[in-house]
């Protein structure tokens, strides 16, 4: 056990290690004002929004894209898109270890963006030259049969799409991180900050893309896939402008290696001193550890002083003892595991409008008037409204009135419930709709029913509300209860959720298709012979207990994971943001 002087003189140490660990701009001496802050976010968040116009104009049109260009259906199409969204988000994990443990995140976000760059140029490539292409399909002829794109076709368009994922990998878990650590979480006031950072990260590119998209899908769909890739290609391009007009204003942080190779050395030691008694009454430590996860504590447990320590008194081999404040960092991680579960339910929901909801569109009545057709990607404009009516609220309206009353903010684990009934609801009121649209294309013996696209809105806004109240929460959930030394692996594990739920949405398609057999409920290019309102159902479903397992099981560490027990038998709170003493 630490004694008052010692606790204070580690706290001591903890602060000037991460003074040290961040190094201010080269130029900030010369500014008229301190790096980091609000100043530095208007870059970051202009960079953000630009980033993501053009990823998310690919992302929501690319089942049309793919559909219309290279005449792509059924199973195959929606795994190639299920596929790629699920590895975009996964390489956000490569990212993080190369921001952590190599070049930091400021690099790790420029080198990600220029990857994406690159790609994009390749995508407006396949749009400008026909060559790349299959011959084109009559759209609306269910009965014709399209040309298949060759091998070196689909090559070309899998480089450019792979280029997009590497560079999300190094976007993704690092923009909100390189925000975060502009903010000072040492103070009330950097705390509040940061807080309200991830709804006004949230809202900014938001707000741009519900500005832009509909232009940039409009003339994709309707007038030029050529303009269409091209605007989002020069989108990231001023993206990267901007991020570098920025850079003497931001905080950065020096990277201090990789945290995954420490959490591997805290599982083999552990594992090395398995048989290690944690109750014997001559167990010494490095350090007094936290008792969650009792059995990791075994791998900052000092058998036998003389082999395991130097004459610093430090550890001679890192794979059999370990600081203990790599122990908390795994510890903490797993800590986080059962909201992350219930994170990956949620998502499932959202993963659907992005494929089957854009082709529920796409054989729906979408004509306004006589001459405007609606383009199916703007039924995903729906979600995004939605979600920015949200957070407006929410920020404008309700944190003002609980300044003012006894009404205090929602709770994470509130937002995570309200996130998964809406994800349900989402589910049941797109079941209704898909039923009610198959019934009437056959009833009228046509590819379009006569169902209006408007009727889709519902279950689109209640996906956005998903995402604005579930997806938000579990982000700011994974980064405030990880410590500052893990931010860019809390942005890491909330989109390995998003593609662990790809993965899962892919394969649950794939069963389905086998089980369901000669009348299969998914799969190939007329919706009208499939049974999609099932499949929904089953999605549903799979929600319901996802709502249970949180409600029962997974909202506990949402309650306790700014908690450590301590040896008295109690808790001690720890900060939000802040990370175990070394």
């Amino acid at each position: 056990m630490f004694s008052k002087p010692e606790e204070e003189e580690e706290e001591k140490k903890r602060r000037e290690e991460s003074n040290r660990n961040t190094m201010k701009t080269p130029s900030s001496s010369t500014l008229s004002k301190p790096p980091g802050g609000w100043s530095a976010i208007t870059y970051i968040l202009g960079n953000e929004s630009f980033e993501k116009l053009a990823s998310m104009s690919l992302i929501a049109n690319i089942t049309l894209y793919l559909r219309t260009k290279y005449n792509l259906t059924g199973i195959f199409l929606v795994n190639v898109v299920s596929i790629w969204s699920g590895t975009t988000n996964v390489s956000s994990i490569a990212g993080a270890i190369v921001s952590d443990a190599y070049l930091g995140r400021f690099l790790t976000l420029l080198f990600g963006s220029i990857s994406s760059l690159l790609g994009m140029m390749a995508m407006t490539m396949t749009a400008a030259a026909p060559g790349l292409r299959p011959v084109a399909c009559k759209e609306d002829d269910a009965d014709s049969i399209c040309a298949q794109p060759y091998k070196w076709q689909l090559a070309f368009l899998f480089t450019g799409l792979g280029l997009i994922s590497i560079g999300a990998g190094g976007i993704r878990p690092c923009n909100i991180a390189f925000g975060a650590d502009q903010f000072d979480t040492e103070t009330e006031k950097g705390k509040a900050q940061l807080e309200s950072f991830f709804n006004w990260w949230y809202f900014s590119f938001t707000i741009a893309l519900i500005i832009a998209l509909t232009i940039v899908i409009y003339i994709q769909t309707n007038i030029s896939w050529v303009i269409g890739f091209a605007i989002p290609t020069l989108c990231l391009a001023v993206s990267i402008t901007i991020f570098l007009i920025g850079r003497r204003r931001y905080v950065y942080k020096i990277p201090r290696g990789s945290v995954f190779v420490d959490m591997a050395k805290v599982v083999v030691a552990a594992y090395r001193k398995r048989n290690v008694d944690l109750n014997s009454s001559d167990r010494v430590s490095f350090y007094d550890s936290s008792f969650r996860f009792k059995y990791l504590n075994k791998a900052c447990v000092i058998v036998d002083a003389e082999e395991e320590l130097d004459s610093a008194g430090t550890a001679v081999n890192g794979w059999r003892l370990c600081r203990v404040n790599q122990v908390e960092n795994l510890k903490c991680l797993l800590g986080i595991f059962p909201v992350w579960v219930s994170g990956v339910g949620c998502f499932l929901v959202m993963d659907q409008q992005s494929t089957f909801g854009v082709l529920q569109a796409i054989q729906m009545n979408r004509s306004i008037g006589k001459s405007f057709v609606i383009p199916p990607a703007w039924m995903g404009i729906s979600s995004m409204i939605a979600l920015s009516i949200w957070i407006l609220l929410y920020e404008k309206l309700y944190i003002p009135i609980t300044k003012r009353t006894e009404f205090s903010r929602l709770k994470i684990e509130q937002r995570i419930v309200i996130g998964i009934i809406c994800s349900i609801m989402c589910m049941v009121v797109a079941a209704v709709v898909e039923n009610k649209r198959r019934t009437l294309a056959l009833k009228h013996g046509g590819f379009v029913s006569k169902l209006h696209v408007a009727a889709l809105l519902p279950q689109f806004i209640l996906a956005g509300l998903t995402e604005a109240i579930a997806a938000v929460g579990l982000m700011e959930f994974f980064t405030l209860r990880l410590p500052e030394s893990l931010r860019s692996v809390a942005g890491a594990v909330f989109f390995f959720s998003l593609s662990v739920a790809s993965y899962l949405s892919s394969l649950v398609v794939n069963i389905i298709h086998l089980i369901t057999g000669k009348t299969p409920w998914l799969g190939g290019h007329d919706l009208n012979d499939n049974k999609l309102d099932r499949y929904y159902a089953i999605i549903a479903a799979v929600g319901v207990i996802d709502l249970i397992y949180f409600s029962w099981f997974g909202r506990k560490y949402v309650e306790t994971a700014h908690k450590t027990p301590s040896p008295e038998g109690g808790e001690r709170e720890l900060e939000e943001g802040s990370g175990p003493r070394i």
